[in-house]
């Protein structure tokens, strides 16, 4: 049996998925801003045996509902927010198998910083660092950042497929293995011969020298992707790793990982060499009636206007100007596609109302929320698994650390005891605790393409998946595209 994987859902902010709940007596969010409650954290998943603390992050503000950031800013919707990236190497001194997956926005920074970043973090982390890649979906990021509005939402991804050339080159070809020496005798620290200027000109970057970091333990981090729209499980298929999904139902979450895996199909890649995380809350206790009445009670604090102001944020759609018992339909915009998606067209048989979707995301976002002991939460789990195909679970938290500290004293025993539970290997990069094998990119990963120099390689096109195939074509691309679509 395939063993059940978790990652904490978190953000450096007040509240993430779970509007309103800040207000609860035992939820520490609001102390976001001190070290402590992120080491702690990072010490009670580590003993739990989670894959990851998984990062979400935005460049902008929630600005969509009525027009205004207000609501936003009183009711704690991801504002204020800190970057998640500066607390990475606290957590990692405090631990040393858990893996931090960090959503980082690319569409607003050159790669040549953030290369070097990630791969600063690889090393300190010894090999425990992932990124989540982004492209953005709020034009009040965009704003900030000096442009009129966020590019389309398919040009993000064209947009994002030359960046992903660019870090492939600098994380994978720019030092050799054995470039440095550090030989005090001679003096020699790097051997400039081993050192490569990547030489890269494309569409949008000109980047002709070398990555200024040497190699760290993975290189390449653990990449992570989450987006469920068409493109985006075309992007995913070629460059993800790990696959994080959000769904109300088990159909519609099977419906997303089937496409992501005929994806990665499609990009001459093993469909297990995509890990498939799906969203979800769990709130558990000893007895139904004690799990129950604790939900009831999280429930009490869910906020509604918050929660219209994140869902307004995530769809592009003001619901502020939709009546609860109107039905949510899809509308085509530039924002993030999935969630929109996830209650209009996933399912034909079910129609969603503007209540009925407040009431569902008012706890732990756009995934289920399991209640019950933790027999019966496993049991939710394993059926989860079994029909859906996914290989483990994005957890969201009601309170935080509450609903973390439930999770792994109560629902990780059972687990266990069921033989459903991976234990962790020590010292293990990220990479070789989910995969088990080696730091390093598979050879059918299209990063492993950026070996070694090539003058002659065509500039500003990502190459194909696998070592010394030749460029996909215009049509090819056309193919795969319209295979996934279908």
């Amino acid at each position: 049996m395939k063993p059940i994987r978790f990652n904490a859902f978190v953000m450096n902010t007040v509240g993430h998925q779970s509007p309103g709940l800040w207000r609860h007596p035992d939820d520490q969010s609001s102390r976001y801003k001190e070290l402590g409650l992120w080491t702690d954290l990072a010490q009670t998943l580590e003993r739990g045996g989670f894959d990851a603390l998984f990062f979400a992050d935005v460049m902008g503000v929630y600005d969509v509902y009525k027009g205004s950031a207000d609501d936003a800013l009183q009711g704690a919707v991801q504002v204020p927010v800190n970057d998640p990236m500066l607390l990475v190497a606290a957590m990692a001194a405090v631990t040393r198998h858990l893996g931090f997956a960090v959503t980082f926005t690319l569409t607003y920074e050159h790669p040549v910083p953030f290369a070097r970043r990630m791969s600063t973090l690889d090393h300190l982390t010894g090999g425990r660092i992932g990124w989540n890649i982004v492209t953005g979906y709020l034009n009040s990021a965009a704003k900030n950042l000096g442009l009129q509005r966020q590019l389309a939402h398919d040009a993000r991804y064209d947009y994002a497929e030359e960046y992903m050339e660019v870090l492939y080159k600098l994380w994978e070809m720019s030092w050799e293995d054995d470039a440095v020496l550090a030989n005090k005798k001679t003096g020699v620290f790097t051997d400039p011969r081993k050192v490569h200027p990547i030489e890269h000109r494309g569409e949008h970057f000109v980047v002709p020298g070398i990555h200024l970091s040497e190699p760290s333990p993975q290189r390449t981090p653990v990449l992570y992707q989450a987006g469920a729209s068409d493109r985006g499980q075309q992007f995913a298929g070629r460059h993800a790793e790990c696959v994080f999904i959000s769904g109300p139902t088990q159909e519609i979450v099977k419906r997303s990982v089937d496409g992501i895996r005929r994806a990665a199909r499609l990009q001459g890649r093993a469909p297990d060499e995509v890990m498939v995380y799906t969203q979800a809350l769990i709130v558990t206790d000893t007895s139904e009636e004690r799990a129950a009445r604790k939900f009831k009670d999280y429930a009490k604090y869910v906020d509604a206007a918050a929660a219209l102001t994140l869902l307004s944020g995530w769809t592009g759609i003001d619901f502020g100007n939709y009546q609860l018992d109107q039905v949510v339909e899809y509308v085509e915009n530039d924002a993030g596609r999935s969630a929109l998606a996830a209650f209009t067209k996933a399912d034909p048989k079910r129609q969603w109302t503007v209540g009925e979707v407040l009431q569902f995301i008012g706890l732990g976002g756009r995934g289920p929320v399991f209640v019950g002991t933790p027999e019966k939460i496993a049991d939710d789990l394993e059926s989860w698994m079994e029909f859906t195909g996914v290989d483990g679970f994005n957890l969201a938290y009601a309170i935080n650390p509450g609903t973390f500290e439930d999770v792994v004293d109560f629902i990780v025993p059972e687990l266990r005891r069921r033989g459903r539970y991976p234990m962790r290997s020590q010292c293990q990069s990220l990479r070789a605790q989910l995969f088990g094998r080696s730091n390093r990119l598979p050879e059918s990963h299209i990063g492993r393409s950026f070996l070694v120099p090539a003058p002659t390689r065509t500039e500003g096109t990502c190459t194909g998946a696998r070592s010394g195939r030749a460029d996909i074509s215009q049509s090819e691309r056309a193919a795969s595209a319209e295979a996934v679509k279908t």
